[in-house]
């Protein structure tokens, strides 16, 4: 990730804050709370988007969001809310194609140990997905069928040469810089020919450049999913398309103890937007319950992006200290409340 600082050294960096709907709100307030006590350098300028949006502004995507945006070039952001088949288009696949944000990158560590729930013990991968491309920027339609006008439903996403070789590259690069050993290439070649074909290919040619430096395997989507299940410790970095990207994103947070712990960073040439994956979980919102943790890491993600990780490697340590200490929310396990885990961070953040 590039970095995004402050202007001038030492002054509090803008940051787009948009608290989101459901349990967004609360999540975003712990972390607000938890970054306070850290010392983390953000000024926050705090916008809607979503459902909370269109029902105070008539929009999901308010024109105040998009200048705030354009304005600070980063942004913190907590779960929108998305109708299902119908309404209006989701609000963070929007964001990213307006802003360029072509990396998705979704890291999934072990923070807990092994139990019934969670199989695995120091894992380590990183997910990077295509973010802005595929079928997710795909168009829709209808199309008769017999006496049925909306007989068939018809989707055509679409890749490009440049983008595959732009987002592939991010993958190697990022495996540089963060000390990765191997990148994996994940795609569907075998069935769609050419949509995935030029995702395997075009990756083909950008591993060959890093030769020697950073090894590169392949796998067909379907047999990594399996794979990850059976043995994940063999996979380092994972780069793959954007539906694809997704679905194994949330796999991999599986393996993990959930989209409970998993953040996640949307990344351009000039901006970025970091993020809580999981989604806004309006059956608790409001009662307390909700688990901070994926935000409090995308802030974590976010320290980093902005060139103090020192300040991100103390939140990580609060994080895992809390957890392994036993303070856990009910979706871990346990009965704390949102409240009572925020406190139980800063808490630890403040021993010496």
């Amino acid at each position: 990730m590039s970095a995004h600082t402050s202007s001038t050294a030492g002054q509090p960096i803008p940051v787009t804050l948009i608290p989101g709907d459901g349990i967004g709100p609360e999540i975003t307030r712990a972390t607000k709370e938890v970054l306070a006590a850290l010392g983390a350098p953000f000024l926050w300028d705090e916008q809607k988007a979503g459902v909370h949006a269109l029902e105070d502004e008539g929009t999901p995507l308010p024109d105040a969001t998009l200048r705030s945006l354009e304005r600070t070039r980063l942004a913190l952001k907590a779960p929108l809310a998305t109708p299902s088949g119908t309404g209006f288009r989701s609000v963070n696949v929007t964001l990213r194609q307006k802003f360029d944000l072509y990396a998705n990158i979704r890291p999934a560590r072990t923070l807990l140990p092994r139990d019934d729930l969670r199989r695995y013990d120091g894992l380590d991968i990183v997910l990077i997905r295509e973010n802005i491309e595929g079928y997710y920027a795909a168009r829709d339609y209808y199309l008769p069928q017999g006496d049925d006008p909306q007989g068939m439903a018809l989707s055509a996403g679409y890749t490009t040469r440049a983008e595959c070789e732009r987002i592939v590259t991010h993958a190697f690069d990022y495996a540089l810089a963060h000390g990765r050993r191997r990148v994996t290439l994940v795609h569907k070649a075998n069935i769609l020919k050419l949509m995935s074909g030029l995702f395997l290919e075009t990756g083909r040619k950008v591993a060959a450049r890093y030769e020697g430096r950073i090894a590169c395997d392949e796998r067909i989507v379907d047999a990594c999913a399996m794979q990850l299940c059976l043995d994940p410790s063999q996979f380092d970095v994972i780069v793959t398309t954007n539906l694809f990207g997704d679905i194994l994103s949330d796999q991999i947070s599986g393996l993990t103890g959930g989209l409970g712990l998993a953040p996640g960073a949307n990344i351009g040439k000039d901006m970025a937007i970091f993020e809580a994956v999981h989604g806004s979980a309006p059956d608790i919102a409001g009662q307390n319950r909700a688990n901070p943790t994926a935000l409090l890491l995308a802030g974590a993600l976010m320290l980093d992006h902005t060139n103090h990780a020192a300040l991100a490697t103390r939140l990580r340590t609060a994080i895992i200290q809390t957890l392994q200490n036993g303070t856990r929310t009910g979706d871990l396990g346990g009965t704390a409340t949102t409240d009572q885990f925020t406190r139980a961070v800063i808490n630890a953040l403040e021993k010496p």
